[in-house]
């Protein structure tokens, strides 16, 4: 039981000193209080101490820092007691704690472009055709892989000794940073850009396939098929797969193919493949669209095979443009 609660402590003081420790800063004690050194370029202070005098220190600091074997009096000023009395716990602490807000940060970046470009396809689609783009089933689909699976996918990486080198933030910084909301912002309205363009086309023309897409004729409005419906949400879907992968490395300058991933990760990946030709190929009627792989009478269809080819391939650029990119920016 005491090996349990000592996991369980050191687990809680990674995360609760990751959020908050960025730098130490000397402590002076005088007999009216503390008096801390600050310093403009800080921005969280912690101290350590085991002894009765360190109380008021431990009270003041952001983040007051306690020995396993100190006095009763500095636990009970401080915010945090380190157990195993090891001062490289504090540093473990904080690569476990800024690889977490990473993750967060991946996690929302890759929520909110997705939710970017599906927000806005609904409603300027709802303005251009006779029906909203994605069905309610369809965006519950989505939803999933932006909430439950994205969470899981991206905020369960494993930490990396890497952030820290990273600069502190200030601390009443937005997790949403500049980088973050161009990205989110551009490859947002990309993604809408891109699904609206191709929902207007299968408004206007007769397409049976993609290849068959480039030839057709444009002409007035044309209610979309329940196949083009399938490109379509194919298209969306299958895009913003692959920029999942580019979130995860986002302002790591690393590539996709060198990062460590973690087995939670593949999973994801997995279920969404799954899932996304469960919907497709089976559950087809439930989600209003038609079979790729096969015909409604259960024969392979050759030429639905060759576009849901085409359609994983092309929208997979999305990852090796951000890898090309990568190549050219790479100091």
């Amino acid at each position: 039981m005491r090996k349990r609660n000592n996991f369980i402590s050191v687990f809680t003081m990674f995360l609760a000193i990751g959020f908050a420790i960025i730098f130490s800063i000397p402590v002076k004690a005088t007999a009216n209080g503390v008096q801390l050194k600050a310093n403009r370029t800080y921005t969280a202070y912690d101290v350590t101490g085991d002894g009765t005098n360190d109380a008021p220190a431990l009270k003041t600091a952001h983040v007051g820092l306690s020995m396993g074997d100190g006095t009763s009096v500095a636990k009970e000023a401080s915010d945090i007691t380190i157990i195993d009395n090891s001062f490289s716990s504090i540093g473990r602490a904080v690569m476990w704690g800024r690889s977490l807000y990473k993750n967060i940060q991946r996690f929302l970046l890759f929520q909110l472009t997705v939710n970017v470009a599906a927000c806005f396809l609904v409603l300027f689609g709802s303005f251009m055709g006779t029906e909203s783009p994605l069905t309610v089933t369809q965006m519950l689909w989505v939803n999933l892989i932006m909430d439950t699976f994205g969470a899981m996918a991206l905020a369960s990486l494993p930490p990396s000794a890497s952030v820290m080198n990273d600069k502190p933030r200030r601390r009443e910084a937005s997790i949403l940073t500049r980088p973050m909301m161009t990205e989110l912002l551009g490859v947002g309205l990309f993604f809408f850009a891109l699904t609206l363009g191709f929902y207007w086309l299968f408004n206007h023309a007769e397409v049976t396939s993609i290849t068959q897409m480039f030839s057709a004729v444009v002409g007035g409005e044309n209610p979309m098929t329940a196949y083009e419906a399938t490109l379509l949400f194919s298209i969306f879907v299958w895009t913003h797969f692959w920029y999942m992968f580019d979130a995860r490395v986002f302002e790591t300058g690393e590539s996709i193919f060198k990062v460590k991933m973690s087995r939670g990760f593949w999973t994801i990946v997995g279920i969404i493949i799954i899932g996304q030709l469960f919907i497709t190929e089976i559950a087809y009627e439930f989600f209003n669209v038609e079979p790729m792989l096969h015909t409604l009478d259960w024969h392979f269809n050759p030429t639905g095979a060759i576009d849901l080819l085409i359609i994983v391939s092309a929208s997979s650029l999305v990852l090796w443009v951000r890898e090309i990119c990568r190549l050219f920016t790479k100091k």
